[in-house]
Order: C-alpha cells, then structure tokens, then sequence
C-alpha cells in the first residue's frame, strides 16, 4: 500500500491553491515524491473543467517506466487508472498554505481531504534482478530473517535454531512458477558472525496461484537442501506461512480492499494487475484533533 499512498498524494498535491490541474504539473509532483523516475506520463480528464473547483476529477491516469519508489525500489512499468475523484478542495488548500513549498509537502493527507473512497486500478511489472536487488536490501534481510526463524522453528531442535537466512535470490520460470534460493548460514555464539561459517543451500520451486482474487497460494511446491529433497510434512509449514504473508483480507479491518486481478509469471519478469479501494479514513492523515 505505501506505493498506492504515494501516487495518491501526489494526485492531491497537483491540486494548486488557485484551483486548477496541468499534466504536467501531476507529473512533477509524482516525480518529486519517487526516488528516480526514467519515463512518467500523467493524465488527467476533467469534463466539465468547472467541477475542478468543487474538488472533483473525473479521471486520472498515470503510466511510467523505471519508478524507483525507494533507493532500493524498482518498478520496471506501472499503469493506473482511477474512477472519479472527490477531494475537499478548501482542506486541500490549507495545507498549500502551510507548506507552500512543494518538495517540503509530507506524504500524508489533511483531516478530511477526501470525501468518498479512492478507487483505482494498477497494473504494473517486475523485472526478475530489480526483485533480486530488493531482497538484498536491509530492510528485507531483515523481514526474511523473521521468517526463517518461523521455519526453522518448524525443523525443531537446537541445531536448526543455529541457522539463520542469508543472500536470498529468486528466478522467475515459465508457466507461473518460481524458484527461490537461500543460504542457511550458521550463527556464531551469541549471534555473532562467524570468520568462515557453515552454509546449508535451500531451494524452493513452486507454481503461484491466486485464490479468490485475496491471496496469493504455491501450488506443488518443492523444496531442498543441499539437493536433497525435504519431506511434505517441512514443505507444508513453508507454504502456509507465505500464504497467510500475502493475504490481502488482512488490510480490510484497516478500510482497505485489495482484489488481484492477474498474476503472470515468465521468465525474467511478473506482472501483476490489481483493483484498490481506499476509504478517506483509511489513509495517513494529519491535523486530527
């Protein structure tokens, strides 16, 4: 959700305080809130022009190549697409006054900017190294980490609990499926590294599926260590623990809807297509009393 966060503020930060929208300027306000941006083209219909001064915008669509969100970031295409939008254009406009300068704007939104829920489908793509790049990140190191102790776990003993995962790597295949390596490196006493530790390689291969447009589910997974096969009853623990990650029925209590639309997998790259709802509630906010 945070990419959805961000393109929306840029939306409403496109709205001046004199009441008027230019594509051009959309496009630089996204541009100011991305790391880096390669290609970025931003419309935005409004018919009739008059409604604009109410808040509302009929449409807006968004399409770019190479959108760094973060340094670490990367998303090789994406298209958006919204249904009409409802802003409180008055809300808006106080906070232009407060923050006149648009690099200095937070990505959070007035209480009370929105007046209906945001909708809007998104379709966009990932290259197979620009994944690679973001798992070797600090920040996914150390979300893989949480979730190699939950499997390791499931070995049991205190030799499975010596290990931790480390340089992490996925490869795109044909027919939907993925293949995701790891390194089981051995801990040193306390946590600390050690100079030449031991090093198991584990290897999962599944197929992705989507079930009923909220999760994402591996079909016939397999997995090894060192190219021995583990048994169905480790593989299992495996599958259900990536399922329950990526179960998007989680963000609804938070006024958020999530509905995939499609998951193709091929060699060196995915896409993906999505439908998002977000209530005005739901979003980052500030000024609550």
């Amino acid at each position: 959700m945070e990419l959805f966060t961000l393109l929306l503020s840029g939306l409403l930060g496109f709205l001046s305080p004199v009441g008027f929208v230019v594509d051009s300027v959309a496009q630089n306000v996204i541009r100011s809130r991305m790391e880096k941006v390669e290609q970025l083209q931003v419309r935005v219909d409004n018919a009739p022009s008059h409604q604009l001064i109410q808040g509302k915008v009929e449409r807006v669509r968004i399409a770019g190549r190479g959108l760094w969100v973060t340094p670490d970031f990367r998303i090789a295409a994406l298209e958006m697409e919204t249904d009409p939008l409802n802003f409180n254009i008055q809300r808006l406009r106080q906070r232009s006054e407060r923050s006149p300068v648009e690099g200095n704007q937070s990505q959070t939104l007035p209480s009370g900017a929105l007046r209906q829920p945001i909708q809007a489908g998104l379709r966009f793509v990932l290259t197979q190294d620009d994944v690679n790049k973001l798992l070797a990140s600090p920040t996914v190191t150390a979300r893989l980490r949480n979730l190699g102790s939950g499997f390791l776990g499931n070995m049991g003993g205190q030799q499975a609990q010596a290990y931790e995962f480390v340089n992490p790597r996925i490869e795109f295949l044909a027919d939907n499926r993925v293949r995701f390596q790891v390194a089981l490196q051995e801990k040193g006493e306390g946590g600390d590294k050690q100079t030449n530790p031991k090093q198991l390689n584990l290897k999962v291969e599944s197929g992705l599926g989507v079930v009923s447009g909220h999760q994402i589910q591996l079909i016939s997974p397999t997995a090894s260590i060192n190219d021995s096969a583990l048994p169905a009853f480790l593989i299992g623990p495996i599958a259900e623990t990536i399922s329950e990650q990526f179960d998007f029925r989680k963000l609804e209590d938070a006024g958020i809807t999530a509905r995939l639309l499609q998951l193709n997998i091929k060699p060196q790259q995915m896409e993906i297509a999505a439908f998002v709802q977000i209530k005005p509630d739901s979003l980052p906010q500030t000024d609550k009393k």
